[in-house]
């Protein structure tokens, strides 16, 4: 894949080795590279340009920054990551793996982007966020973001009292209806085959949602073009203004084959994320990773908690890195 046209000025990318290469330039990863760079860590952050919040007009849910356009929020990162010395590089990783530790025992690696350039990092943050898979309904991807939404907290607010449908993909879907029905008295919910044992459906008459059992055939749009509603496999329109679905969630591991991570399947088809433990280490020495890529319902917010921790974690396993080899150094 080549590289995405440029929404920024590219920094160059450094001929000699860096402390830290932060593969995505989210959330997660900007924050990560922010505590890193504030250490007087060199660091780079390569990013893909083309984040998974993308086709929202607002990030909700993060105290201070509530309401802001996500792209504005990711300017101000980069901005921010190069006060401190840190570069931010526009491009798609094709490769990253381990080389061989120096003699002093530090590890190395080396990425690998699409147009051939490459960079060596004593340490990797791996902070490539995820990917929504939607449904196979026709009509639904063109209204992602805005009137098909899949996060309560992020988009409820916006579409509260609208009609709202639930577009059922397994269990989650499940829980996705309480948390919207709190937003709406008109919630349908269109079962598409996945089972709803009789508490459920006990539970759901006692809120006065809607349960229609006929197949989806397709999205609906008005006479401009906005979402109007759904028609079902019998050719009935159930009018709705949005549709909530619960995707599944896949970390994106383009390039990072060959790091060796640990993958985990989450139940219930749920989706599929990074193994990770405490501070976003994983079972590969020198690698961390941390937001969505493995934890896959992390709001803005907490993503970039996840990657200020990392950052955190991987300046202190640097710095006593630096110390074993001052110490290896002094007594040669």
């Amino acid at each position: 894949m080549s590289a995405p046209t440029c929404p920024y000025e590219s920094d160059p990318l450094p001929t000699e080795a860096v402390d830290v290469v932060v593969i995505g330039g989210g959330s997660a990863g900007l924050n990560g590279a922010l505590m890193l760079a504030r250490s007087l860590r060199s660091v780079v952050v390569i990013d893909s340009g083309t984040p998974r919040n993308a086709p929202a007009t607002a990030m909700h849910g993060f105290i201070v920054l509530d309401g802001t356009p996500p792209p504005e929020i990711l300017r101000r990162g980069r901005e921010q990551v190069r006060r401190y010395g840190g570069r931010i590089v526009l491009g798609d990783v094709a490769a990253a793996e381990p080389v061989a530790p120096l003699a002093d025992g530090d590890l190395r690696f080396t990425v690998t982007l699409a147009d051939g350039r490459t960079l060596t990092a004593r340490r990797v943050l791996v902070a490539t966020g995820l990917r929504d898979v939607l449904p196979e309904v026709p009509g639904l991807a063109e209204h992602w973001g805005h009137s098909v939404v899949h996060c309560p907290y992020c988009h409820g607010y916006e579409v509260r009292d609208e009609p709202i449908g639930i577009l059922a993909t397994g269990p989650a879907s499940i829980h996705h209806a309480w948390l919207f029905r709190q937003l709406t008295d008109d919630l349908v919910y269109f079962t598409r085959g996945t089972g709803l044992d009789s508490e459920t459906r006990t539970r759901f008459a006692a809120r006065d949602i809607r349960v229609i059992e006929t197949d989806v055939k397709e999205v609906v749009n008005g006479d401009d073009g906005t979402l109007a509603g759904v028609r079902l496999t019998d050719d009935t329109v159930v009018e709705r203004r949005v549709l909530a679905v619960a995707t599944r969630m896949e970390a994106r591991t383009e390039g990072l084959d060959g790091l060796l991570l640990p993958m985990e399947e989450l139940p219930d088809d749920m989706g599929r994320r990074f193994a990770s433990a405490m501070a976003g280490t994983t079972g590969i020495p020198g690698v961390w990773v941390a937001g969505n890529a493995t934890d896959l319902t992390a709001q803005v917010g907490a993503a970039a908690a996840a990657g200020a921790l990392a950052g955190a974690h991987i300046n202190a396993v640097l710095a006593a890195a630096d110390t074993d080899a001052a110490l290896a150094g002094s007594t040669g």
